[in-house]
């Protein structure tokens, strides 16, 4: 069972998506400057969202079960107790126990690494096609500019969370599911309810077009 350092977060990092952080607190600086110093080695640790609050100890209850190894694009180092970093989301995993004996002063956690299945084939391209149109759809109706969207329908679900701003729950849901197709029909419920809620809101973007006022 591989170990893998972790970095517990309020939010979810997705499979093919990029996440930037402030890593500021001392061991997570110790844990970066580890990952530098790791020539030759892929440069990643493991983000896990947090269930509960905003800050946690080595509890694995306090986590939820399923992670995403974030490798290191980038990293500028502002001074010495502070480094603004860009990460992108590669593999899933299971998160299994915290690792007492790792003597890190990071946390590090023994994870069963989560490999991704087709599920119904048939369904893929139907599923895929309505996502990306949905998403434009929802796009074009509160003014915003979406990103391409990528060309393995594996990836497409969390291209879909990210460019709808979904929230940490969706966004783990999506994270915990295995079948690519059952991720793209859980992504496009999700997309239906967006556009559904923006249409109650009176959301339109272009020129000319009223704000919503919340006063």
């Amino acid at each position: 069972m591989p170990s893998l350092p972790l970095f517990p977060l309020g939010g979810t990092l997705l499979p093919g998506m990029r996440m930037p952080l402030q890593v500021f607190e001392d061991r997570y600086v110790a844990l970066l400057r580890h990952l530098i110093d790791s020539e030759g080695e892929e440069l990643g640790f493991g983000v896990v969202a947090i269930r509960h609050g905003y800050e946690v100890g080595d509890r694995t209850n306090e986590l939820y079960a399923a992670g995403c190894l974030a490798v290191l694009d980038r990293v500028v180092q502002v001074n010495p107790g502070l480094f603004l970093v860009l990460v992108h989301g590669t593999r899933r995993f299971r998160l299994d126990a915290v690792d007492e004996s790792a003597g890190t002063p990071w946390t590090t956690a023994e994870v069963t690494w989560l490999g991704d299945q087709p599920g119904d084939e048939s369904q893929i391209p139907v599923l895929a096609g309505a996502v990306r149109e949905l998403v434009h759809v929802h796009g074009v109706t509160v003014g915003l500019e979406m990103a391409n969207p990528p060309d393995d329908p594996g990836l497409l679900a969390y291209w879909a969370a990210e460019s709808l701003d979904l929230g940490r729950d969706d966004r783990q849901r999506l994270l915990e599911v295995s079948e690519t197709s059952a991720r793209l029909a859980l992504v496009r419920r999700m997309a239906q309810r967006e556009s559904a809620l923006a249409a109650r809101l009176g959301l339109s973007g272009g020129p000319g077009a009223s704000r919503l006022s919340l006063n």
